[in-house]
């Protein structure tokens, strides 16, 4: 291989890009702003949203990498044992090796056909040095959980009020009054964690949830139905069924009555919090109105006055150092073919922009894999990489929401279906590969 890439970002996208980027023999330089492998699961990275009671929500056999089973039989492993399975993968392919740690990307800027990247190298002692070097293409694989959604509020709250991307533990929580806002399934990991040291947890929603236990039947309840996928309607009337057999209803919890069908939004996945509802744990507010002072005034007319606010608001998608006109940024994401290929292709290739239940690692290491024989293809055979091009400038774009109407938020933007996108990744590797014919 003659060019030159990049990937920005060690944790799980960018470990997929490296490793697919390895077997299709492309020699690439990997940039990690940590000191290690791991993202957000690194606990001691310190940009890492992670907390102690962190433990997946998506089964182990459906998360992991296909190719290197864990090293564990625990279904839902908490971060500790997840960073060591990225310790483990990475030095079992060799990939520490093509990384450049403690080296934060700060600008990425077009050259040509290729790209400037600025960043900044710090070493033991913590002195910086600036790097500056070109590559004709760079894969983004730097995560989508790392900047805080840090919505407005009327007023001024004179306690603290602190996102969830800082939270540890819940030793900040003991014996203070908590109010959470928002019940994402680190909002309802976090009140699970208070409902044990806080004073007293109350959680602000404004919009209903459906409820998913980890186990049903007594396995993993997304080990279910892994065959051939139903429809979304009769899927989603089904399982509409079974959790209210399991679960209840949640609107007798205290929640409002979704105004949604289950899976048009990420369901959560975790049924303790209505265990602590039930016990009296746990309370449910309205959405907020205003903060004034101590008190927290709610859309409903009722108040409550609190020591510490928690904001389970998310994420907002960022990718600071490049500008947004070469992502084709639209509305709260980019908007790419497959989530990964700019519509110029213009060298910029993103891994890890998917959200979707049940997608897990193995997902984003097809999108390695489809990334890597683009660039196979650009090296080796140019005219099968036009034709690829050209396919994707030509015709529409597939359908990656399998049947499902989500809700129009910012965080499900990107948000697939892990069927239909799977499927269509596939197809995409498989018509690339195919031979180019030549006219007659």
């Amino acid at each position: 291989m003659t060019r030159s890439y990049a990937v920005i970002g060690a944790g799980p996208s960018g470990l997929a890009v490296m490793r697919a980027l390895q077997k299709a023999g492309i020699e690439a330089t990997g940039f990690e702003a940590s000191h290690d492998v791991g993202g957000l699961w690194d606990i001691t990275n310190p940009r890492s949203t992670m907390y102690a009671s962190a433990h997946l929500i998506s089964s182990r056999t459906t998360t992991e990498f296909a190719e290197f089973p864990m090293d564990s039989d625990v279904d839902y492993p908490g971060h500790r044992v997840l960073k060591r399975y990225f310790d483990d993968y990475a030095d079992a392919f060799g990939l520490r090796d093509r990384f450049r740690f403690d080296t934060r990307v700060d600008r990425l800027e077009r050259d040509g056909e290729g790209w400037i990247l600025r960043a900044t190298a710090r070493d033991a002692e913590g002195v910086e040095t600036a790097v500056q070097e070109r590559y004709d293409g760079v894969v983004l694989a730097n995560g989508t959980l790392a900047e805080p959604n840090v919505p407005a509020f009327a007023g001024a709250f004179s306690g603290e009020l602190m996102h969830t991307s800082a939270y540890k533990d819940p030793s900040p929580l003991t014996g203070r009054r908590v109010l959470i806002i928002g019940a994402g399934n680190s909002g309802c990991d976090i009140a699970v964690d208070a409902v044990h040291h806080a004073a007293s947890v109350e959680m602000s929603v404004r919009r209903g949830y459906y409820f998913v236990p980890r186990y049903l039947f007594g396995r993993p309840s997304d080990t279910l139905n892994q065959g051939r996928p139903l429809p979304a309607r009769l899927k989603q009337a089904v399982d509409s069924r079974v959790l209210r057999a399991f679960t209840g209803d949640p609107v007798r919890f205290g929640f409002p009555k979704p105004d949604y069908r289950i899976y048009e939004s990420h369901p959560i996945v975790n049924t303790l919090v209505l265990n602590h509802l039930g016990q009296g744990d746990l309370r449910i507010r309205a959405d907020v109105e205003c903060f004034d002072g101590s008190t927290v005034r709610f859309r409903d007319g009722t108040s409550g006055d609190y020591d510490l606010v928690l904001l389970a608001t998310g994420y907002t998608l960022d990718y600071p150092f490049v500008d947004r006109e070469h992502l084709n940024w639209t509305g709260a994401s980019p908007r790419l073919f497959l989530n990964v290929f700019p519509p110029s292709f213009n060298g910029l290739f993103v891994c890890g922009m998917i959200e979707a239940s049940g997608i897990g690692w193995q997902g984003r290491y097809e999108q390695a894999e489809l990334i890597a024989a683009y660039l196979a293809a650009v090296e080796q055979d140019p005219a099968r990489a036009a034709r690829f091009r050209a396919r994707v400038g030509a015709r529409a774009w597939p359908d990656l929401t399998g049947g499902y109407r989500y809700l129009g938020l910012a965080r499900m933007s990107y948000y697939v279906n892990k069927d239909a996108y799977r499927n269509a990744v596939r197809r995409e590797k498989a018509e690339l590969a195919a031979p180019v014919r030549e006219a007659s």
